[in-house]
Formats: C-alpha cells, structure tokens, sequence
C-alpha cells in the first residue's frame, strides 16, 4: 500500500510469506529509509534471543500484573504457532534488519515503548473481558468449538479475516483493542508522517502487522510526532 513516499507492507510475524515479502520490498521499491513496528526493547530482545532473560517478577512493578501475565501469554502462544509453521515469530523483522544493516539504511523504530503498552493494558483491561477470555478459552478447548475463520498460518490473512478478527476484538475486548491496536496504531501514524515530512525526498519502506495497516494509511496525514528512536548502521 503506497502513499507519498511511504510504502506500507502488512505481516504475519510467523508467515513465511512475510519473509518473502519483506525480501520483496526491499528489491523492488529499494527504499532509503525502513521504518518497523518495534520499539528499542523489542528490538533488542528479538537480536539478542538467546542473551535476553523473558520478564521477571521484579517487572510487574513496571508494567503490572496483567501486562505481565499478558506478555508471558502472547509471547508462549506466538512461540507454539511459530514452531508449527517452522518461523520463529518476528523473522520478517529481523530479516528487515539485517538487510537494513547490511545496505546501511536507516532503520526507524516506530511502535511505542512495549513498558508503555503493557501498562495501559494493565490499567485498561476490564473484569467483563477477563470473564469474556475465560469463556472463549473453555469454549475452545473444553467444548471445542471453533470461528469459521480458518486461514493458512504460513501466509498473511486476508483482508476479509483481518476486518472479521479486529471487530470480534472490538466488542469482545474493547480495551484490548484501544490499547493493543488504536493506540499504538496513533504512535505509528504520527511517527511515519513525521518521517515523511522531514525527509520527503526519500523512499520510506513501513513493515508492520496486517491488523495495523488500513487504519494507519488513514491516520498518517494527520500526525506529527518527534517522540523517534532512529538507527543509522556505519560502516564496518
């Protein structure tokens, strides 16, 4: 999806067709700038895996409890899905990465701080939606029923899956979706405008999850921002 001087590509980050699309964009539109949905702590733990401890107890006190036991959740769920598809999650980023790296392109971090994210999580999430998680999950594992969404883990859901996913979010967890997707969907708006606003000459390559993409096109005229982390790799 093109806009200005800003291509927008929406993943899976445990599809391999991700990968290939990120390898894609990079040949075909030969950006001068990439911009991805990760923070600088994200970042860090998806290059350092095996350097990087998962959160501890000490971090409750940071992000609180139920951004904690959120993250531990997300993050056990993402890693089963990823090794059923053989794609441990977040390979198209750093795929990104390293070929950002490699032609030294800038690499901006556009998604707010994940300490920020989980906090709002914990002071948002309601008892009605902890009910409502609580009954989805017996509804599916104990009494095995399943949405008619089904769609291939190894290729990014369509668009029809994604609007159908995100308005069951909508309802069933409202605060999920202000905090996990409304919100940090306003942080990458407002950072990609002001990328595209200070350097409107260069060709700026967006690589963020599907669910994010539609409304963030929409949002980007719109905003402004200079709360950025930007990366620039030397040479070697």
């Amino acid at each position: 999806m093109d806009y200005g001087n800003l291509r927008l590509i929406g993943t899976s980050h445990i599809a391999k067709q991700s990968l290939k699309d990120v390898k894609k964009a990079f040949e075909d539109f030969e950006p001068e700038i990439v911009a991805i949905e990760l923070d600088r702590r994200r970042l860090i733990a998806l290059m350092n895996k095996k350097k990087v401890r998962g959160p501890g107890i000490k971090d409750i006190r940071r992000v609180g409890i139920k951004g904690f036991i959120f993250s531990i959740i997300g993050a056990w769920v993402e890693n089963k899905l990823g090794k059923l598809v053989g794609v441990a999650p977040g390979s198209e980023m750093m795929a990104a990465v390293k070929i950002a790296k490699k032609k030294k392109i800038p690499l901006a971090l556009i998604d707010q701080d994940i300490e920020i994210t989980l906090k709002r999580f914990s002071n948002e999430l309601t008892w009605r939606e902890k009910w409502n998680f609580v009954a989805d999950i017996f509804k599916a594992v104990v009494l095995r029923k399943r949405e008619n969404l089904e769609f291939d883990l190894t290729k990014v859901p369509t668009k029809e899956v994604i609007d159908k996913l995100i308005s069951k979010v909508r309802v069933r967890y409202p605060s999920v979706y202000k905090v996990l997707i409304k919100e940090r969907n306003e942080v990458m708006a407002k950072n990609l405008a002001f990328l595209m606003r200070k350097d409107p000459d260069k060709k700026i390559l967006g690589i963020i999850g599907a669910g994010h993409e539609e409304e963030m096109i929409g949002l980007i005229a719109e905003k402004d921002s200079h709360n950025i982390y930007t990366v620039t790799f030397e040479s070697e």
